[in-house]
């Protein structure tokens, strides 16, 4: 006989904030929900002064997902910070991607929010996001889980609704995209790293051939009534070495998102910071304002540039992307300021 096994402590609240929420599927009103929910993401304190590490369950039509909220220590009351959300790749989950990016170091000092959305495994065995499943409509069903998680963690922790960006690495980042071009009036910037542009596939065959760079990308509509997109700008971070997802797919959205904005490129400068892989640097700009930047690192697979070395999918010779992801949000929330 199969010995049982006790259920873990997450196992535990995830339950909990399942029954919770749809308990609250039949209330109505910001007050009940704030009242409902308050008890249902326990809060987990790493060691004294490094922030809260909450979990919490978002629930839509499209099923349930978990997701981990990092809050900065020292939270003062009527203080409203930004908010990061992070999408993880294939393999990995909110724990092992917020390891190996290390973004909750820089969001306790620069002082913001994380939100680490995470897939389901019986919705994808490899806990991919169906990004590219677009023909079933599966993937606009989990978009739509993402901001459930967005929206309650807007109601319940202190964001500043219009400092609200979102990154994601190889399917993580192809759903960041898509997210995106569905609720352009929600993200101040989105960063893909390692990933496929939306519009390349629609299901996992051609998501398969996308991967290698066999598809071409299908142009991105423009905002309608006007001439460009209206979406917020783009990062994209992808290495040349990569022989999970072509290259070509980075070049390919920087590009689609540029020819939808009206943007053009300019040329290409090389840094290199220290001993680390060197880059190229491709600013997509349109009146004076950038639209899209391509970073093309040379030498890096396809992991996390500059993540932690001792992690999966993570490569801690490449340049910080974490701290780039960072600037360039920033940057986006001071322009809107």
């Amino acid at each position: 006989m199969k010995k049982r096994t006790r259920p873990s402590a997450w196992a535990k609240s995830f339950e909990r904030s399942l029954n919770a929420m749809t308990r609250l599927a039949t209330a109505s009103g910001t007050r009940a929900l704030k009242k409902t929910l308050k008890p249902v993401v326990a809060k987990r304190t790493p060691p004294p002064g490094a922030g809260a590490w909450i979990p919490g369950v978002a629930l839509g039509t499209a099923g349930a997902r978990r997701f981990r909220l990092y809050r900065p220590p020292g939270v003062q009351s009527g203080e409203q910070l930004p908010l990061m959300v992070m999408l993880h790749g294939c393999g990995q989950d909110a724990n092992s991607f917020a390891a190996s990016t290390r973004m909750n170091r820089i969001a306790m000092r620069e002082r913001f929010l994380v939100l680490y959305p995470e897939q389901d495994r019986l919705a994808n065995g490899q806990g991919c996001w169906n990004w590219f499943d677009t023909k079933t409509g599966r993937a606009y069903g989990e978009a739509a889980l993402i901001m459930k998680a967005v929206d309650q963690v807007c109601l319940l922790y202190p964001v500043d609704r219009a400092r609200i960006a979102v990154a994601g690495l190889s399917a993580g980042a192809s759903m960041a995209a898509l997210l995106v071009t569905r609720h352009p009036g929600r993200f101040k910037a989105v960063v893909m790293h390692s990933g496929i542009p939306p519009g390349t596939a629609h299901s996992t065959l051609s998501a398969l051939g996308a991967m290698h760079g066999h598809r071409a990308t299908t142009p991105l509509a423009a905002t309608p009534g006007t001439m460009e997109a209206h979406w917020p700008p783009l990062l994209v971070i992808h290495g040349d070495a990569d022989a999970v997802v072509s290259p070509k797919n980075g070049q390919a959205a920087a590009e689609v998102w540029a020819h939808a904005a009206g943007a053009r490129a300019s040329e290409a400068r090389s840094v290199q910071r220290g001993q680390r892989y060197p880059m190229r640097v491709t600013d997509f700009k349109r009146k004076g304002s950038t639209v899209a930047t391509l970073v093309a690192v040379s030498g890096l697979a396809h992991a996390w540039s500059g993540g932690a070395a001792s992690k999966a999918f993570s490569d801690g010779q490449g340049p910080d992307a974490s701290r780039m992801v960072w600037a360039f949000a920033a940057k986006q929330f001071r322009a809107e300021g």
